[in-house]
């Protein structure tokens, strides 16, 4: 285990780009590729790069959050390893809920001062990518940085969309600049490795990781104490008053999922030949908590391009496209495609099915659900069809959402046999 370092995974606030998914939960607890949680993805890059000291902040609906982590990473007693949830708290020094990504690292920082360490990496909970952090330390503490920004090549296309660097010699950040114009951009290029050059990819965005030296974070806060933000006001602050700024450049495969649209088409392309997120990787692993459920069932389905989770009875006619959550039910003459179905927390008993009045838990017979995310414990009764797309506008309609053209089913809903969407 890595002594020198403790992890801050955010969880963000009320996730209001993921909702209805945040309605009932964090956006840290949000599931994902069929069978993890978004605060897997983090914890397991931490994990994996012997960092075993790990503290996630979150502040709203957290009690899902803190029993899949409860029931997930436990550490044997002879370990001084430990994921741990810290909510906002009132506290004598402070009477608010978290104002920003830095306002919560900063009122959390006492609880870290029960620990040695010389390095703060802080993290986001809503990413997808593998990402082994020692490779980013060590350049952090090679360089004698006092702050180090996990940083990756992007296109002036795609800049607009982030907060980018500009190196100068040795790597460090000379310059930063939050949601670039168009008209300016040609003034933020920066030198990238050919490879990435050769393909327009020329700006380097910050990806809102950070390695902070313990005594540099301490003296930022101090410095600026009404700053909430890491990326629109810290890390700005950090460059321009002589700070040393180091620029980590990631390689490998990074997307955001922080919106309803980015974390539909990432769980989709989970469902590609060779997806760009590797969850069949014997060094990378990503972990979740074991359930020990019993092998998934398929009658009669033809399945393609699709990923399935344990425990789910599957009787469709095609699934095409899809991601299928742990115990999923799926009826006879069903058809999905590029679609989302999280699944169910519980199996129902043959008992409370025949004596409930509504339709049983999962997808019923001879249904059609294209471009659609079913969340968890979902009744969706027979001859339900719902076919997202540009044709629909985008509203909360009661039972169900509209998202960029994504039909949402909120957790617990209730859709009634022959809807049509």
């Amino acid at each position: 285990m890595d002594d020198s370092v403790i992890a801050v995974i955010l969880g963000g606030g009320q996730g209001t780009r993921l909702f209805p998914l945040t309605k009932l939960r964090s956006k840290p607890a949000v599931p994902i590729a069929g069978k993890y949680r978004l605060v897997d993805i983090p914890i397991s890059n931490c994990l994996n790069s012997d960092i075993r000291r790990i503290h996630v902040l979150t502040q709203f609906n957290s009690a899902s959050l803190n029993r899949h982590i409860k029931n997930t990473y436990n550490f044997d007693v002879f370990s001084q390893g430990f994921v741990d949830i810290l909510a906002a708290e009132q506290t004598p020094n402070s009477e608010r809920w978290y104002q920003g990504t830095a306002d919560a690292v900063r009122q959390s920082l006492h609880h870290m001062e029960n620990y040695n360490h010389e390095h703060v990496l802080i993290l986001s909970g809503d990413q997808l990518y593998q990402m082994d952090y020692r490779n980013m330390l060590e350049q952090h503490e090679k360089s004698n940085a006092d702050l180090t920004v996990a940083t990756i090549p992007v296109t002036a296309e795609e800049a607009t969309n982030f907060g980018i660097m500009r190196t100068g010699d040795e790597g460090f950040v000379e310059d930063f600049i939050e949601k670039p114009a168009p008209e300016v951009l040609p003034e933020w290029k920066s030198e990238t490795p050919e490879h990435f050059s050769s393909n327009g990819r020329s700006y380097l965005a910050s990806m809102g990781i950070y390695i902070f030296k313990k005594e540099a974070l301490n003296r930022l806060f101090e410095q600026n104490p009404e700053a909430t933000d890491f990326g629109k006001q810290l890390i700005p602050k950090a460059i321009h008053k002589s700070f040393y700024v180091n620029s980590y450049e990631f390689d490998g495969y990074w997307t955001d999922v922080g919106t309803i649209k980015s974390f539909f088409e990432a769980n989709l392309d989970l469902t590609a030949d060779l997806p760009s997120f590797n969850l069949f990787d014997n060094e990378r692993s990503v972990y979740t908590r074991a359930r020990l459920l019993p092998a998934s069932k398929l009658s009669g389905t033809t399945f393609d391009h699709s990923v399935l989770a344990e425990g789910c009875i599957i009787e469709a006619t095609r699934i095409e496209k899809s991601v299928i959550g742990i115990r999923a039910r799926i009826g006879k003459g069903t058809t999905i495609e590029n679609s989302i179905v999280m699944g169910n927390d519980i199996f129902q008993s043959v008992h409370e099915i025949d004596n409930s009045s509504r339709p049983p838990m999962g997808i019923g017979q001879q249904c059609f659900i294209s471009r659609a995310i079913i969340d968890k414990n979902c009744c969706i009764g027979n001859d339900v069809r719902i076919v997202g797309g540009d044709h629909l506008e985008d509203g909360d309609y009661g039972s169900y959402h509209v998202v960029d053209g994504i039909v949402i089913v909120p957790k617990n809903e209730v859709i009634e046999d022959g809807t049509q969407i």
